[in-house]
C-alpha cells in the first residue's frame, strides 16, 4: 500500500531529474570542438561563447518550453474528451496558425510587432481567429458540450486545411516552399526574444491548469459526478478551452505545428504515474518538455551539417506509436 501510494511521487522525480539533466546536457551536444569550460569560464572564445549563450541555450529554453505546453495540452484535451487519442491540434488551432502564417508568406508582409516576426504575429492571430471560431459556433449550438465543442474543431480544421493547400497552390515556387517548410515545424531559434513570446503563454497557462487539476480528475469521472461534486462543467470547460488554445497558439506561433509530442508525453506518463491530474500534470509538463529537447538534438546532429526540421523527427516517432496505442489492451483503460 505504501509503495503504491508513493509510487507516482516517486516517478515524478524521475521526470523531475530527467528534465533537469535534459536542459543542462542538450546545449553542449553536437558540439565537440567545445568544452563546458570554454563558455563557463574566464577563457571562453568570444565566437565559441556567442553560439553557447545566443543559439544552443535559447533554442533548448524554447524546446522544452514548447514541448511542455504541448504536453500539458494534450493531457488537458485527453482528459476533456475521454480520449487517450486527443491532441493539442484537436479542436483547430493549429491549422488557424498555419493558415495565418501561409496569407502572411503569401501576402509577403513582413511586419512585426515586439519580439514576434511578420509570420509569427500572422500565426497567432490565427490561432486566436481559429479560436473564436470554434468558441462561437460552439456557443451558437447552445451550451458548452463536449460533443459539440469536437465537431466545431474538426469543421474549422477540415475548412482551414482546405484554405492552406489553396494559398499553396496559387502561391510561386519559392513562397510555397517557405509555408511547406514552415508547416513541417522547427526550431531555428537565435536569441532570446521567442523564449520571451512562448514563456508568458506557457507559464501562465500552466498555473491556470495547475490549479484546475482537481476538477480536472472529476470531469473524468463524467459530466454527471462533476456537478454533483460541485465543478461548474460549463464554465470550467470553457476556461480549459480559452487557455489551452492560448497555449498551443504561442507555441505554433513560434515553432510551427509539431505534432504527436501533445499525445505521447502524457499518455507515457499516465501509463507509468497513474490517471491523477494532480501528478500527471507537472510530470507531462517535465517529460513533454524534455522530449522535445531530445527530439531537437537529435534533428539537428543526425544529419549535420544539414538539419531535419523536428516536426518530422516527432512525426516519425509518432505514427507508430499512434498504431501501438490503437492495438494496446491498455487504450482506452488509461484515462480514468
Amino acid at each position: 500500500m505504501i509503495a503504491s501510494a508513493n509510487r507516482p511521487l516517486a516517478g515524478l522525480l524521475l521526470f523531475l531529474l530527467f528534465a533537469a539533466a535534459v536542459l543542462v546536457l542538450a546545449p553542449f551536444i553536437g558540439m565537440e570542438w567545445i568544452a563546458p569550460g570554454d563558455v563557463l569560464g574566464a577563457g571562453a572564445k568570444p565566437v565559441e561563447a556567442k553560439i553557447f549563450w545566443h543559439i544552443r541555450v535559447p533554442r533548448v529554453l524554447v524546446a522544452f518550453l514548447a514541448g511542455g505546453g504541448l504536453a500539458l495540452c494534450g493531457m488537458t484535451f485527453q482528459a476533456l474528451f475521454r480520449n487517450a487519442l486527443a491532441t493539442p491540434f484537436t479542436l483547430g488551432v493549429s491549422a488557424g496558425a498555419s493558415l495565418g502564417a501561409a496569407l502572411c508568406v503569401w501576402i509577403g508582409l513582413g511586419v512585426g510587432w515586439l519580439a514576434m516576426s511578420g509570420v509569427t504575429l500572422a500565426a497567432f492571430l490565427g490561432a486566436v481567429g481559429s479560436m473564436a471560431l470554434v468558441y462561437g459556433l460552439t456557443r451558437i449550438k447552445g451550451g458548452f458540450s463536449t460533443a459539440t465543442l469536437l465537431l466545431a474543431g474538426v469543421a474549422v480544421n477540415f475548412t482551414f486545411g482546405s484554405l492552406i493547400l489553396f494559398v499553396q497552390y496559387i502561391s510561386n515556387l519559392h513562397d510555397a516552399f517557405r509555408i511547406l517548410r514552415w508547416m513541417m515545424g522547427g526550431l531555428e531559434v537565435s536569441g532570446y526574444g521567442d523564449v520571451l513570446v512562448v514563456a508568458p503563454f506557457v507559464v501562465l497557462g500552466t498555473g491556470v491548469l495547475l490549479y484546475l487539476v482537481h476538477d480536472l480528475n472529476l470531469l473524468t469521472t463524467g459530466e454527471d459526478l462533476a456537478r454533483s461534486r460541485g465543478v461548474p462543467v460549463g464554465r470550467t470547460r470553457g476556461v480549459l478551452f480559452v487557455v489551452t488554445s492560448l497555449i498551443v497558439g504561442g507555441v505554433v506561433a513560434v515553432c510551427g505545428p509539431i505534432g504527436f509530442v501533445g499525445m505521447m508525453a502524457p499518455h507515457i506518463c499516465r501509463l507509468l504515474i497513474g490517471a491523477d491530474h494532480r501528478v500527471l500534470a507537472p510530470a507531462s509538463l517535465l517529460f513533454g518538455g524534455g522530449f522535445l529537447v531530445l527530439c531537437d538534438c537529435v534533428a539537428r546532429t543526425v544529419m549535420a551539417p544539414a538539419e531535419m526540421p523536428v516536426g518530422i523527427l516527432t512525426a516519425m516517432l509518432g505514427g507508430p506509436f499512434f498504431v501501438w496505442l490503437l492495438v494496446s489492451r491498455s487504450y482506452g483503460r488509461t484515462i480514468v
